[in-house]
Parts: structure tokens; C-alpha cells; sequence
């Protein structure tokens, strides 16, 4: 490094971090994310611009540690259970899409750019390797990880990771230089590692833990965590596979631990952290002599190699069942290369399957694919955010009849049908989110696409001859919109509203709803009448106690209605406290 006047350890943690510092908010008020912030700064402070770092490959292999941590917290996340019914995700849409990809990618490097075929071959197999710190990054900036589309993208990830080991064998085998015959022994030793892993997570890592919290020192926990994480990521890449992938496996061996939660908030700071130091590595690795003799060739190459990985991602969404918008979007994501093309490149420049000017070829459209993947994910959020929601395989509401309307089919709405349904009432179902639609029609649910808030979507939907109409919209306003407009054109309905709070339910009430209900107060009300059973209250003491607190609050509320009063303490308490109860005796005192 070029930075020894400001001190051997210090100077560049300080040059890195108010690069970052300055970069990065910098580029979020822009709508830029942070992902492009710190390639941007990298590129900077790195040897191609102000030259403060000349060795960004050291940098970048410390700085793997930062996806390392970000894969080990996706794995407390994933039960083995839940991963193993990802299992058709991982090696069914993964496989295709992947396959898919290197057939088109290879087909484009030897039309297009008259690459000889093993060349093309490499080229792009490491093309299609998907940044996973840029596409974790994206969805956890979302909060989409937990979503289907989310976990879908994981699956892809987690087989573009393994995918890693094959391609490796076959670049040693396609080695001029003798390294044919270890493809093989690379295999083997690569599974070994992998059942050597999974052995030590079955049975010692519960004792280990175990053992560590006795000391009752959090530190101690918080270093056993560590070792578990950089001791599995050392193993998988001493066997031949990545240090992302052993990192997973370790947490999603420790996912049904009891010590879990505690494990993720010692590991988080460390990601974050990692996970900065990560991309300004790229950027710094960013060679602008080569984009400067190179740039048309890079040029093209990058706008080649993006469009026809993002066709064969497309397609196999859509052949997978995948919504024209769900599809898009994960084109959007995973159109670019990852980091894990270095790894290949350099196995290839190292077993001269390529040569050096290929390799600097190769990295630096990756590495640009990597930059503008950002820009591209705010243009397309924008751009899909006016189409509005796809409705492929979703049938609108149109000429239904049913004696109950029920809008909304979330968590509310699904429960409160089943009570309709039960006792064979003719019910209609109106939903505005067409994933949730879908989602019904796998567990045989009828739900018609509408919007509630629209007047002539309730004409659609039957409301003018529905007796009774349950609004069950997780939208506090939407619900009050709802009612009003029910109210107003269809009067002899009954109108039964979910409500957010004590104070929407008098909005609601003024409204005129004929019946409003909290959407918590009656499970808080079970679940305090639980506890009073618990604690040993006979069932009618229960329900005396459930029927006084539903009595003084439907008083109180209708009082706050009528005098249209509602102090702070009103907000809170349901009216005034009952009196309370004599408590049951113990065993203790009957005995006496």
C-alpha cells in the first residue's frame, strides 16, 4: 500500500472509512444505494485514480469475509427443514437457469466476439456466477429476503455457490500445464470437506456452545460464534469450495439452536462492516487502463454478455410459472457477474486455460456489470412501478354474486372466511395483490383481483346485491374509505369493518358501520383470559372477567362517540378499570 505516511495499520482503515463515509450517503441521497457508493469510492482511493492503495487483491481476499458474514446470518435464517424443501428450487430452477445461461453466454462469446470455444466457455460460466453481496445487499435493503421472490433468489444464489467446485474441475481438466488428471481428487476432496462439515455440526456444535455459555461471559459466545463461521469458511476453501458456502452451512447448523438470536446480533456488526470493505475492494480492482484501451470491446462485451444472461434468466422464471413482473425484476437483479468470476478467472490465468490480457478482459466487464447493476435496479424500480401489477393466471372481478363480500383476503380476511365457508354461505372474494391471489388458488380459495376503494369494482363484485359486506383491508385509511362509500351507495348491506385502533373504530362508527372490531383486541382478550387460567381461575370466573371487559368497553366507546371526547388516557385504557377479583386460594390454604 501507498499509505505508510499515515501508519502501518491505521492510515488506510481512516483513508477506507471516510471514503465510504463520504461516498456512500452521498450516493443514497441520490437514489443510487449504497452498494454503488462503495465501488465508487474504491475506485477512488484505488491505484487507477488517486493511487492510496496499490494491492486491492489483498484488500478483496480479507474483504470476503464481509459476504462470509452476510451468508452465515442468511443461514440462521434457513432451518434445515425449510432448506431442504427448497431443495426444488435450488437444483431445479437454479440448474436451468444456470445451464441456460452458460449455453447462451458460450454460444455469444464464439458468435459474437470470436472467441475460441473453451475461452468463451470460461468467459462465460464466470459471467453467470451472480454477485451474491450485491443481490443480498439489494433484498435486505428491501426486506424482500423473507419474501417468495426472496427466497427463490437465495435458492438461485446457494447453486450458483456450489456450482463453483464443478467449474473449477473443469478448468483443471481443461489445463494444458498437467492438472487434468486432479479434477477428480478435487471432487472427492471437495465432498469430504463438505461431510466433514455437516458431521461436526450434527454433533459438536451443540456442546460446544453448551460448554462456552457456562462461562457466562457474552464475549466468549460471541468468539465461539467467530470460530464457527471463519473456522467453516477456511475448511470449505482449503476442500476447493467457496468461504461463502461454508459460512451458510454453519449457520443454518446452528438455526434451531437455542442460542441463535444471540449469535446473529454479535455477528451483524461485523457484516455490515465486512460487507463495505467487500465492494470498495472491487472498486479498487477496477483497472480504468484497461477500460481506457479496451473500452470497446469492454463496452460491447458488457452490453452483450447483460442482455443475453438477462434472456435466459427471463425465460426460465416464466418457465418456472414466474409473473411477467416477477420475472423482470429478478432479471433486473441477477443480469450482472459476481465474485466469484475472479475465482475462476484466476484458476483459468493460473492453468493457462486463458491469458492475461482475456483475464483483465474478463474481470473488468464483471466488475462493471457489478457498478451499474445498482443504476439498473432504480431505473427498472421505476419503470415497473408505473406498469402496475401483472395479472397473469388473475381473474377480475366481474358480474359475482354471493351473499357476503369479503374484501381483502389477508391474514384477517382468510380467517374470517372460514367461519363463512363452514356453514355454507355464498361468499365472494375481492383481493388487490395478485402474489396473494395466486398464492389462494394452490390451496383451492377462489379470489378475484379488485380494488375495494373503486365504486365500480364493488358493482363488479356484487355489492349492491350482497346483504352483508366484511371489510377486512390491512389499510387504515383504504378501510375507512371502504365504509363510507359502501354507506353511501349500497345502504342496505351490512357493513362489518376490521378497524387499526380505538380511535379509528369510532371513525368507523361515525361512518356508519354496523359492526368494527380491532383487529388485536379480541386474541389480546383470549390471550389474558389464558393467563387468569393459568393462574387458576375456574372457566366461569374466565368469562365473567371476558364478558365485564367487552361490556365497559363497548360502553366507554360508544360514550367517546356520542360526546366525541378522546383524551390521551382514553387512547390507551378501554374505560375504567374493573374491579378485581378475589384471587383463587392455593392448595396450601384449602389444606388448612
Amino acid at each position: 500500500m501507498a499509505v505508510e505516511g499515515l501508519g502501518p495499520t491505521i492510515g488506510p482503515m481512516v483513508v477506507l472509512l471516510g471514503a465510504a463515509v463520504v461516498a456512500v450517503p452521498l450516493f443514497r441521497r441520490l437514489g443510487l444505494g449504497s452498494v454503488l457508493g462503495y465501488f465508487a469510492a474504491g475506485t477512488l482511493v484505488g491505484p487507477s485514480v488517486f493511487g492510496l492503495f496499490t494491492d486491492p487483491d489483498t484488500i478483496l481476499h480479507f474483504a470476503e469475509l464481509g459476504v462470509v458474514m452476510f451468508l452465515f446470518i442468511i443461514g440462521l435464517e434457513l432451518r434445515p427443514q425449510k432448506l431442504w424443501a427448497m431443495r426444488g428450487q435450488i437444483f431445479g430452477l437454479g440448474l436451468a437457469q444456470v445451464s441456460l445461461a452458460i449455453a447462451l453466454l458460450a454460444l455469444a462469446g464464439v458468435v459474437v466476439f470470436a472467441l475460441p470455444p473453451v475461452t468463451a466457455f470460461i468467459a462465460g460460466a464466470g459471467f453467470v456466477l451472480s454477485s451474491t453481496a450485491v443481490i443480498m445487499s439489494s433484498l435486505q435493503e428491501r426486506g424482500e429476503i423473507a419474501s417468495p421472490e426472496g427466497q427463490k433468489a437465495v435458492s438461485i444464489l446457494l447453486f450458483e455457490d456450489l456450482l463453483i467446485v464443478p467449474l473449477l474441475a473443469v478448468v483443471a481438466f481443461l489445463s494444458p500445464v498437467g492438472q487434468g488428471e486432479g479434477g477428480l481428487e478435487a471432487a472427492a476432496l471437495a465432498l469430504a470437506g463438505l461431510l466433514l462439515l455437516l458431521v461436526a455440526g450434527r454433533w459438536l456444535l451443540g456442546p460446544f456452545f453448551a460448554l462456552l455459555a457456562r462461562a457466562r461471559a457474552r464475549e466468549v459466545l460471541s468468539a465461539g460464534a467467530l470460530l464457527v463461521v471463519l473456522g467453516s469458511a477456511l475448511l470449505m476453501e482449503a476442500v476447493g469450495l467457496s468461504m461463502a458456502m461454508g459460512a451458510f452451512l454453519a449457520g443454518v447448523m446452528l438455526s434451531g439452536s437455542s442460542y441463535r438470536h444471540q449469535i446473529e446480533s454479535d455477528i451483524e456488526p461485523f457484516k455490515g462492516l465486512l460487507m463495505g470493505l467487500f465492494f470498495l475492494a472491487v472498486g479498487m480492482s477496477l483497472d480504468l487502463a484497461v477500460v481506457v484501451a479496451e473500452w470497446p470491446l469492454l463496452l460491447a462485451m458488457l452490453v452483450v454478455y447483460v442482455l443475453v444472461k438477462a434472456v435466459a434468466i427471463y425465460a426460465t422464471a416464466r418457465a418456472f410459472g414466474g409473473s411477467s413482473l416477477g420475472a423482470l425484476r429478478r432479471t433486473v437483479m441477477f443480469a450482472q457477474g459476481g465474485e466469484f468470476a475472479f475465482v475462476l478467472y484466476t484458476a483459468a490465468l493460473a492453468g493457462e486455460v486463458i491469458d492475461a490480457r482475456e483475464n483483465a478482459i474478463f474481470s473488468t466487464v464483471v466488475i462493471l456489470s457489478m457498478a451499474i447493476t445498482p443504476l439498473i435496479m432504480v431505473a427498472a424500480d421505476r419503470v415497473l412501478r408505473g406498469r402496475g401489477p401483472s395479472l397473469d393466471g388473475v381473474e377480475a372481478a366481474d358480474g359475482l354474486r354471493g351473499q357476503v363480500l369479503v374484501i381483502g383476503f389477508g391474514r384477517f380476511g382468510q380467517i374470517a372466511l372460514q367461519m363463512l365457508l363452514a356453514r355454507g354461505a355464498q361468499v365472494s372474494v375481492i383481493e388487490n395483490s395478485p402474489d396473494r391471489i395466486r398464492e389462494a388458488a394452490r390451496f383451492g380459495f377462489k379470489v378475484y383481483y379488485g380494488d375495494g376503494t373503486r365504486l365500480d369494482i364493488l358493482h363488479a363484485s356484487g355489492a349492491a346485491q350482497a346483504q352483508v359486506i366484511l371489510i377486512c383491508v390491512d389499510d387504515r385509511r383504504a378501510v375507512s374509505s371502504i365504509v363510507e362509500l359502501v354507506q353511501h351507495e349500497f345502504p342496505n348491506a351490512a357493513v362489518l369493518a376490521r378497524s387499526y385502533d380505538r380511535g379509528h373504530s369510532m371513525d368507523l362508527i361515525r361512518a356508519g358501520a354496523d359492526f368494527e372490531i380491532r383487529e388485536t383486541s379480541e386474541s389480546a382478550l383470549l390471550m389474558g383470559a389464558e393467563g387468569l387460567r393459568r393462574l387458576g381461575w375456574d372457566e366461569a370466573a374466565v368469562s365473567e372477567s371476558l364478558e365485564d371487559i367487552r361490556r365497559r368497553d363497548a360502553q366507554r366507546l360508544n360514550e367517546q362517540v356520542q360526546g366525541d371526547i378522546m383524551s390521551g388516557r382514553d387512547k390507551i385504557l378501554m374505560g375504567p378499570v374493573p374491579e378485581p377479583l378475589t384471587p383463587p386460594r392455593s392448595v396450601s390454604e384449602e389444606a388448612s
